[in-house]
């Protein structure tokens, strides 16, 4: 299994090293940096006339690199992540681009693992009861229920839920993890309680995209299994429909499953980061969002490539938990040669 894990990781780092290029030369297309931010800035607020601006902005353009061409950026930004773990600084927010996204990944990884387990739990369950009820009623509930997770926007649910709070509940602290309150307050049970007030839409929000999917994977997957020769032998014996389908059916129906969470656990992060972009909540998304419109090069790169890391993480997790319950895998990759 270590040698399986070795070869898995061996395989990613080009992958990585391909989409951290792709990423930052996708970052760099659009036309202007930073220095047309800082530009804008002194113009419309300091007052600066159009040459004392931009001659403060070719000097900030020469200090900071950005006059560089971008193959030598990127080689310059990549040494300082690989030599050094230092992943640039910060334009906008002026310190270091790691203690930037120390803040706020933590909360988003968080906030997408619990959408995550939750989806998969309920996605599960529910795939499970409109299998062995199929065609009934409680089959094509859970059956719109997984139609409407897979086609309405993250988006568009936040936008109503925010509008729901906002315009019929009068809740006013929806862009932050705690009320004012608590803010500095140490944990216990009452901070808890308003942290799950204030971040229970994008867990929703989220949750429901990714139940939808995992729902109709298993309801799938178990249908299939459940025709299959040996579940006809396992009633022939004269077990119960509960045993057939709990001991031999699901084990066997979540092999797909499995395989399809690298899938499912970039899609929840990406959730979690569409949502709390429409309730401005403290995390990633936002911070993408501001980094990009003000040109802010390494924070968005660096986000960007712990996504792409995240997609690959969960690829692997998800080729080590197949392989743990089908040795064949294992065989593929080569553990046993």
């Amino acid at each position: 299994m270590f040698r399986f894990l070795l070869v898995r990781v061996a395989s990613a780092i080009p992958v990585l090293f391909v989409l951290s290029v792709v990423t930052f030369a996708i970052i760099q297309a659009p036309p202007g940096d930073y220095s047309d931010y800082i530009r804008s800035q002194l113009i419309n607020q300091g007052g600066a006339s159009f040459e004392e601006a931009d001659a403060q902005a070719q000097a900030y353009r020469k200090e900071h690199g950005l006059d560089k061409p971008l193959p030598l950026q990127y080689v310059n930004w990549v040494t300082g992540i690989v030599t050094r773990g230092d992943f640039g600084h910060s334009l906008y927010y002026n310190k270091p681009v790691a203690d930037v996204v120390g803040e706020r990944l933590p909360r988003t990884l968080a906030l997408a693992l619990v959408c995550h387990i939750l989806a998969s739990v309920i996605g599960i369950g529910f795939g499970i009861l409109a299998a062995t009820r199929q065609y009934s009623w409680v089959d094509s509930l859970l059956s719109t229920v997984s139609f409407l997770g897979m086609t309405v926007p993250r988006f568009l649910m936040a936008l109503i839920i925010v509008y729901i709070l906002v315009f019929h509940f009068n809740v006013s602290e929806i862009n932050s993890f705690h009320s004012a309150r608590y803010g500095g307050a140490p944990w216990s049970w009452d901070k808890f309680v308003d942290l799950v007030k204030h971040v229970w839409p994008v867990v929703a929000i989220a949750t429901f995209g990714g139940l939808a999917y995992n729902m109709r994977v298993m309801r799938g997957n178990l249908l299939d299994t459940l025709n299959a020769q040996y579940v006809e032998t396992a009633r022939a014996k004269g077990l119960s429909e509960g045993a057939v389908v709990m001991r031999h059916a699901v084990p066997n129906a979540l092999h797909p499953l499995i395989m399809y969470q690298g899938v499912v656990l970039p899609y929840m992060l990406t959730g979690e980061i569409e949502t709390a972009i429409i309730f401005a909540l403290p995390t990633v998304g936002p911070a993408i969002v501001g980094s990009m419109w003000v040109g802010d090069v390494y924070v968005t790169a660096t986000f960007m490539l712990v996504l792409s890391a995240t997609l690959i993480v969960g690829n692997i997790i998800a080729d080590m938990l197949l392989a743990a319950l089908d040795p064949r895998v294992r065989m593929g990759g080569g553990a046993y040669a």
